[in-house]
């Protein structure tokens, strides 16, 4: 998959490539979570590219239109972009364009987009979209514009309905507000893996490992959203090797600390990895966060939660 992130760049290779050389089928979207329901429209693109002799192309935008055009405080994301970049790398895209999200390019209008973007930019055959795919200035165009467009300009359109687990429609706002609340096992449902923490290890209080449980302090990545308060289930690599650990989120109310943290203990894990960048997927939610009368049960509670993690991940462990 190669990655394509300024559409402006005209003297770019891979660019001229794609613009001259390969007439392509494409979807368009935020994509924020790669959730079912996108992973649908990807493999319909990738379906079409190889009946229809296409390139296939995810556009997609950077940073969020909602964190140009709201209170970015407001936005709690999914997915990091090199998330967003690991999660589709499998698929097997030909392309993923990535397109700069600004005030002023949310003013242009959805018959130029489709004309100077996707037909002019990216050499546009067939638009794959979304059962409620808006596009243009203030979202104000849809389907019904876009099979005007495609006469137009000669290109198919193929509109996707929407992807129901158990009869449930899965969206990126359904996953924010179950991870939100904490519910992790639902919101990996529906984003089809675990979900991703990525984030930057930070010195903390120690406290940890005065309790024989040192942690690691994570400093998650701007915009990133952060699951409801509690303790859960994770995993993650170093150096290659898979590793496992619990992960508490909150405000540490045993100590009435005011700021909240994500400290993670890695099991049988001894390496000093401060200032490091790791990535977490977790896996499930242990218990909600409680006010401990002391470090002494804190600790106890901390090597039932140990145990029960382990009891988890043998119970769920693949055989070779």
């Amino acid at each position: 998959m190669t990655i394509i992130t300024n559409l402006c760049n005209l003297i770019s290779e891979d660019f001229e490539k794609l613009n001259h050389n390969c007439p392509s089928v494409i979807t368009v979207g935020t994509f924020d979570g790669i959730h079912l329901g996108h992973q649908q429209l990807i493999k319909k693109v990738i379906q079409i590219s190889k009946e229809e002799h296409l390139k296939s192309i995810v556009l997609t935008f950077d940073p969020h239109p909602r964190s140009v055009l709201k209170n970015s405080k407001n936005i709690s994301l999914l997915n990091t972009f090199q998330e967003k970049e690991n999660i589709l790398i499998p698929f097997g895209l030909d392309f993923l364009v990535k397109k700069k999200f600004t005030a002023e390019f949310s003013k242009m209008s959805s018959i130029d987009f489709v004309k100077n973007i996707l037909i002019d930019g990216l050499n546009l055959k067939h638009l794959v979209i979304g059962h409620d795919h808006h596009f243009g200035r203030n979202r104000t165009a849809n389907i019904t514009q876009l099979m005007e467009y495609s006469k137009l300009y000669h290109f198919k359109v193929t509109q996707v309905d929407a992807f129901k687990l158990n009869s449930i429609s899965v969206s990126s706002t359904k996953i924010r507000n179950l991870i939100k609340e904490g519910n992790i096992d639902q919101a990996n449902r529906f984003l089809g893996y675990n979900m991703f923490l990525s984030g930057r290890v930070v010195a903390g209080k120690g406290r940890g490992k005065k309790m024989g449980f040192p942690t690691a302090n994570i400093l998650l990545e701007k915009l990133k959203i952060k699951p409801g308060n509690g303790v859960y289930l994770i995993s993650s690599k170093y150096a290659g090797i898979k590793i496992y650990g619990m992960m508490n989120i909150g405000n540490n109310p045993t100590f009435d600390d005011k700021s909240p943290s994500i400290e993670v203990h890695f099991f049988d894990f001894d390496q000093k990895i401060y200032d490091e960048n790791i990535q977490m997927q977790i896996i499930t939610r242990i218990r909600n966060e409680i006010k401990f009368s002391g470090s002494d049960e804190l600790s106890n509670q901390l090597i039932e939660d140990k145990k029960k993690c382990i009891e988890f991940i043998s119970r769920n462990k693949k055989s070779p």
